[in-house]
């Protein structure tokens, strides 16, 4: 084969690699498009994380991981839909091993008392084609207070790792953490924690 033929080959071979379609997990992005059913939680690609003012210099960040749970998906009737997820504490991590240890301990979460959080939706109203209000209650740290999520749908396909059919959504609230009776320094670290959630489902039927 001459030298020219071995680039004409090259070049029409990279020529068809640039006409290949991308896999793309992400095949709706309009919520009412998506699935309805029963939904688990997929647990590598849902994180929930967490922000305190820390003496009012920085804004401190922490994940908890691991969850658990279950969603009913009503796609056509959204307010019909319902959610319950669980979170071991002690799956909490921060960018500090010590602080990290001392949010598992008495003093702040007692994750050896109090094993689990839970959020259990109450209701779900519809606020935009791909946002959501979801009213709930979570249980942490013994007690359990209302909690209202701001959601907004992220997109829904097959996962082309997996080949299974995932939805994916976003949500952020608040919370004051002594109404949960973990007071530990407050106010120099703030009592208000800021979340922003990004949970995976997949389809179990």
């Amino acid at each position: 084969m001459t030298r020219f033929s071995s680039l004409l080959t090259a070049a029409s071979a990279v020529l068809a690699l640039s006409t290949v379609t991308p896999v793309s997990a992400q095949t709706v992005s309009n919520a009412a498009q998506v699935q309805s059913g029963n939904y688990a939680v997929e647990p590598g690609h849902t994180q929930v994380g967490f922000s305190v003012l820390h003496f009012g210099f920085t804004n401190y960040f922490g994940a908890f991981s691991n969850a658990s749970g279950t969603l009913e998906l009503n796609a056509k009737n959204p307010s019909a839909s319902k959610l319950s997820v669980t979170i071991p504490v002690a799956s909490v991590q921060t960018t500090s091993t010590k602080l990290t240890d001392e949010l598992k301990s008495a003093q702040w979460f007692d994750a050896a008392k109090f094993a689990d959080a839970t959020f259990v939706s109450t209701s779900v109203k519809l606020t935009g084609q791909n946002n959501a209000t979801v009213n709930g209650n979570l249980t942490l740290h013994g007690v359990t207070k209302p909690l209202t999520l701001a959601v907004h749908f992220i997109g829904a396909g097959v996962n082309p790792m997996d080949k299974k059919y995932t939805t994916g959504f976003e949500a952020t609230g608040t919370l004051n953490r002594s109404d949960f009776g973990i007071k530990m320094y407050v106010p120099y670290v703030s009592d208000t924690v800021t979340l922003r959630i990004a949970g995976a489902f997949e389809k179990q039927d």
